[in-house]
């Protein structure tokens, strides 16, 4: 890669950037724990998945079409 190409000059700057970090690369991390337990550890145990408890396997989205269908009429 040239060293005048835009990409290696974003690359250069980002990388610069982090390796001059200190209190930075901390944050980075807690940030990065926290997308970890939101995203993975929450999902895990407090979002069940549903069509897969109440759904035929290979019939999902006759469940969503009928669910709301259902709730559509009823409001």
């Amino acid at each position: 890669m040239r060293r005048t190409s835009f990409f290696y000059k974003m690359f250069d700057l980002y990388y610069d950037g982090f390796r001059h970090m200190k209190l930075g690369k901390t944050l980075w991390l807690i940030i990065g724990i926290k997308l970890f337990v939101i995203f993975c550890v929450l999902k895990i145990f407090f979002f069940p998945n549903f069509l897969k408890q109440h759904a035929q396997e290979g019939r999902e989205a006759d469940f969503v079409t009928q669910e709301l269908e259902e709730r559509s009429v009823l409001e």
